[in-house]
């Protein structure tokens, strides 16, 4: 019988450091030789496919003897394949990674660790991008697994990691921090979940100020560096239309802070921006983000594409900001992008994606929706594609 294996596809698999031979989750799939030929000889054995299974039929002559069975080796293989997973506890996770939105930004100080202490309404949000970056390993998740085999003791180590990358670098999104956070949950689900959600947060701050949002609820007013973490109860409507408007230059989340002048910063509380914005919803007036003037000086650009999507906007939008430090730029209202975006030919390599925002239930991780409308390619044309 002719076999071949094939592992099944995954996006994080389990293994154990101290023991080599500890059970790995893979799938064999046998596949049955072709029928023999009808002009084969008397006496031959044949092979015929049944349905899923094998018939094999054997004749003698001189005991005018037969004996056929039927055996399937796809349900055999695929029953042992599900007891190692049964034995070993979880050995695979295909996690959703989303990215985060900060609704508003302010920056209310210098720290003498040299970091700035920030008040930001951050929110979770999925979106579609027209492109992936798919393989792309990010460093913060090798991180991630290093700090919970520090933080924990376990010897567990984790392995064939596969990252479908949609959330770009230097988007102002936390695509990265997103990333670390779902590995960490990931990690902690094949561990047995022997650290709670509240340990995760806390030791996330370690390897990033955006990391510990992640693990809130979907919503919440993040100060210090972003890692001190308040759950937001009145989060904003998953049906609220949004629309990701990016040109293809990123922004340097250094290069921003380091033209940020406090002198410069609203001088509104971020306090009254939250009440206001929990009560009334979003508005111009409330989407403030200190890091606009000098991501505006790293990418004069971004300053020009922003305020061409107020003007042509014709009350389509209730805000448009960026978020983070650029350089995405966030319309809130509709999830369709002004036509100049399509028409103008210095517009024709930007993305645009319609966006939605999500939260999560305690001890789940987020899950993807679907979405409304599909990503919109540059001339307007849906393209199927998913976020990290």
């Amino acid at each position: 019988m002719a076999s071949s294996a094939h592992l099944l596809s995954q996006s994080l698999y389990s293994s154990h450091h101290a023991s080599p031979a500890a059970p790995r989750s893979l799938r064999f799939q046998v596949r049955p030789s072709a029928p023999a030929s009808p002009s084969a000889r008397p006496g031959s054995s044949t092979r015929a496919r049944r349905g899923l299974g094998l018939r094999a039929a054997a004749s003698f002559e001189a005991g005018q003897r037969q004996v056929e069975f039927t055996y399937d080796p796809h349900a055999k293989f695929h029953q042992l394949a599900d007891q190692i997973d049964k034995n070993a506890g979880i050995t695979r996770l295909n996690l959703f990674s989303p990215c985060k939105i900060n609704v508003f930004l302010r920056i209310t100080g210098k720290r003498p660790d040299g970091f700035h202490d920030l008040a930001s309404l951050f929110h979770v949000s999925f979106f579609l991008l027209p492109y992936s970056l798919s393989h792309y390993m990010n460093m913060q998740i090798i991180k991630a697994l290093n700090l919970y085999r520090k933080k924990t003791g376990t010897d567990n180590f984790f392995w064939v990691i596969h990252l479908d990358k949609k959330v770009p670098t230097g988007a102002g999104l936390g695509g990265g921090s997103s990333n670390a956070a779902t590995a960490l949950w990931a990690a902690n689900q094949f561990s047995g979940c022997i650290a709670s959600e509240k340990d995760l947060q806390e030791w996330s701050g370690e390897i990033g100020s955006d990391i510990p949002f992640f693990f809130s609820r979907g919503a919440a007013y993040c100060t210090g560096r972003g890692e001190i973490v308040q759950d937001i109860t009145d989060s904003l409507p998953g049906n609220l239309p949004m629309v990701l408007i990016k040109p293809p230059e990123a922004c340097s989340t250094a290069e921003v802070y380091k033209r940020f002048k406090l002198e410069q910063a609203s001088r509104a509380d971020p306090l009254t921006l939250l009440e206001d914005m929990t009560q009334n919803g979003i508005s111009q007036d409330v989407c403030v983000n200190d890091l606009e003037p000098p991501a505006f000086e790293v990418l004069p650009s971004l300053k020009r594409l922003k305020k061409r999507i107020i003007a042509a906007s014709q009350g389509n939008y209730s805000a448009v900001f960026m978020s983070g430090s650029g350089s995405t730029i966030v319309g809130v209202g509709s999830p369709d992008p002004p036509a100049f975006v399509y028409d103008d030919e210095d517009y024709k390599d930007v993305f645009v994606s319609e966006a939605c925002f999500l939260t999560r239930e305690e001890n789940e991780w987020y899950k993807e929706p679907i979405s409304s409308k599909a990503a919109l390619t540059k001339d307007g044309l849906p393209s199927s594609a998913v976020t990290d």
